[in-house]
């Protein structure tokens, strides 16, 4: 079988590389370039991902070539992100990533000449009735299944995983064990196109700044401001600069550019128990036809884990309802959905307003 691995530096994608050569495979590696270079703010500092690559590379003798995907990335994924954020959504720049960069242009431009791509995603396949379906990952905490919830039937047909039955203890222990040089190395946190700017200072480039109130929503008054509602979230508690704290973000008026927040931890205004979802995306199928409501567990980018739920289908609109409450229901985030054992990833919609 010929495989393209993409490599990345870290510890996970360079495991994924031993894995393969153990199995006896001969992987061609990738190593996707979007760091915008001729951008001193936004180029990405990959000296260190390049110099572990190639070391991985010569220590198994395997060809490393570098797809140089700037263009495509800033076309898409950036241009989708400074879109969500002027419209007052909270963007999923990782999932439109995987989507539209690793499993898309990368496709087009080099992984159609293989008959699988290789990647350090926690998560796993499984092929049922003919079809290949995305599965979770061992590692209930390093699972990626959420940020590979908007890919499609063909993408996860052609992906391995080969670490996704590993808890994230095990890859390390194996990164020791064969003196791989990404063995202790941190995992990456953030956006890479961000590079050495911050992700508020990038947001500004393109939507400046609009000084607006912050208003607490059970009383109205107003008790702070604000530099525009583009630079908060649904759920933010973090940068508001209000004293008397903690206050979360629960609302924003776009139009008058007002950021409603409330008080307290436990206050009722933080959470929902449902919202519904834009342009459902199944993976591979859908399951469950046309039955109207049916029992899943789900997960957003507040829940730190899968959670059970009811998946209402009201005429193709998905609607989703949790008996237990929602922290920072952020319209422009993705509802991922699974079936009710957690074993599988359905698909996933963008949460609307």
């Amino acid at each position: 079988m010929k495989i393209a691995a993409l490599i990345s530096g870290g510890v996970d994608s360079s495991v994924v590389v031993h894995l393969l050569c153990e199995q006896g495979y001969r992987p061609d590696l990738f190593y996707i370039k979007i760091g915008m270079e001729d951008d001193t703010e936004l180029s990405c500092t990959a000296e260190e991902d390049m110099e572990i690559s190639n070391i991985i590379a010569k220590k198994y003798g395997l060809h490393l070539e570098v797809i140089n995907l700037q263009k495509e990335y800033w076309e898409q994924v950036v241009a989708y992100t400074i879109d969500r954020v002027r419209r007052g959504l909270t963007p999923n720049p990782d999932v439109m990533c995987n989507k539209l960069i690793k499993f898309g242009c990368f496709e087009e431009k080099a992984g159609k000449e293989y008959d699988k791509t290789a990647t350090g995603h926690y998560a796993t396949t499984h092929l049922i009735d003919h079809r290949v379906w995305l599965g979770t990952a061992k590692d209930p905490i390093k699972d990626q299944t959420d940020f590979l919830a908007q890919i499609n039937a063909l993408q996860v047909s052609r992906l391995m995983f080969p670490i996704g039955h590993l808890m994230k203890r095990e890859v390390r222990q194996i990164a020791s064990a064969a003196a791989l040089p990404s063995a202790c190395r941190k995992d990456s946190q953030g956006i890479c196109f961000l590079g050495k700017i911050r992700y508020n200072d990038f947001i500004r480039r393109f939507l400046g700044e609009k000084e607006g109130k912050v208003v607490e929503l059970e009383t109205g008054k107003i008790i702070g401001s604000h530099k525009g509602y583009w630079f908060h979230t649904i759920g933010q508690r973090k940068g508001l600069g209000i004293s008397g704290g903690p206050w979360f973000v629960v609302r924003k008026d776009i139009h008058e550019n007002t950021l409603y927040v409330s008080h307290g931890y436990d206050t009722e205004k933080q959470y929902g128990n449902e919202f519904r979802m834009n342009d459902f995306h199944f993976i591979t199928a859908n399951p469950w036809k046309e039955t109207e409501q049916v029992s899943i567990t789900f997960k957003i980018r507040h829940t730190e884990k899968r959670q059970p739920g009811i998946l209402y289908n009201e005429q193709g609109t998905y609607r989703l309802v949790s008996p237990q409450p929602i922290q920072g229901i952020a319209p422009g985030q993705f509802g991922v959905i699974y079936d009710a054992e957690e074993q599988l990833c359905i698909g996933s919609g963008e949460i609307a307003l």
